[in-house]
């Protein structure tokens, strides 16, 4: 299996006719942006950390804190540039036991969607970082939007082989860490930010995935590994002496 297969078969639901819904409005700033005023992934990935925190609080789960990212599909259809205001529309589109899938529509004012993103979500007990069923106050409300769609935790990259045409080190800063005590998977994001720098081509009509496989913890020293299958279609892993951390991949949306 290759990576690129796995993530072409993402399926990108479309956002339902009704249920609950969650906005935001928010104008991309000079700290979000390339220096060709692109917003950057990693913080667009922020925007959705944000309003995905926000719609829990606003509607008032009884754990709005307690969930950690397993996977994050991007489909960018348009780049969203400096000093521009977007809306971004969060709902639930799927459901698993322990765990949730949050779509996030990032849109132009006037409706035209910049970018979709679907990111899975598990539900965690803080102190021991085991997952924990899925709350029913939280069932309660999101199962409108699910349209009782049932979501797997499964990584979809696992099992695939990258052959290393590349091998790049990733110095890790304080700045990457959260509360948590592990880089934050928004930080992830930089990596595939110098990826594009070296294979521009992806960046129209781009599908980008990450996948955290396991937790990367203050002092680890990380190498990227890059599998280049051609200018479109780039696999890539983040490994240690522990194992792999995280599966990658970039290329272009059928």
């Amino acid at each position: 299996m290759t990576f690129g297969s796995a993530a072409l078969d993402f399926e990108m639901i479309s956002k339902p006719s009704s249920g609950r819904f969650f906005s935001v409005v928010r104008r991309v700033r000079l700290g979000d942006v390339s220096p060709g005023g692109r917003l950057r992934l990693d913080a667009l990935v922020q925007y959705l950390q944000d309003v995905s925190n926000d719609d829990s609080r606003d509607a008032s789960w009884s754990d709005p804190h307690g969930w950690v990212v397993r996977r994050t599909v991007l489909d960018i259809h348009e780049v969203a540039k400096y000093l521009q205001e977007v809306r971004l529309t969060t709902w639930c589109g799927g459901l698993g036991s322990h765990w949730a899938e949050r779509r996030t529509q990032v849109c132009t004012l006037d409706g035209a969607v910049l970018i979709d993103a679907a990111t899975l979500w598990v539900h965690i007990d803080m102190q021991t970082m085991k997952p924990l069923v899925v709350p029913q106050d939280v069932v309660d409300v999101v199962h409108d939007t699910t349209e009782g769609r049932k979501v797997s935790s499964r990584l979809m990259l696992k099992g695939a082989v990258v052959t290393p045409t590349h091998v790049l080190s990733w110095p890790l800063r304080f700045t990457d860490f959260d509360t948590l005590g592990h880089v934050n998977n928004a930080a992830y994001w930089q990596v595939t930010e110098e990826l594009l720098g070296m294979y521009p081509k992806i960046r129209q009509n781009m599908r980008a995935i990450i996948e955290h496989v396991n937790p990367i913890d203050p002092g680890t020293i990380i190498e990227i590994e890059v599998g280049e299958t051609s200018q479109t279609n780039v696999a890539v892993m983040l490994r240690s002496n522990l194992g792999v951390h995280a599966t990658m991949w970039l290329g272009l949306r059928r």
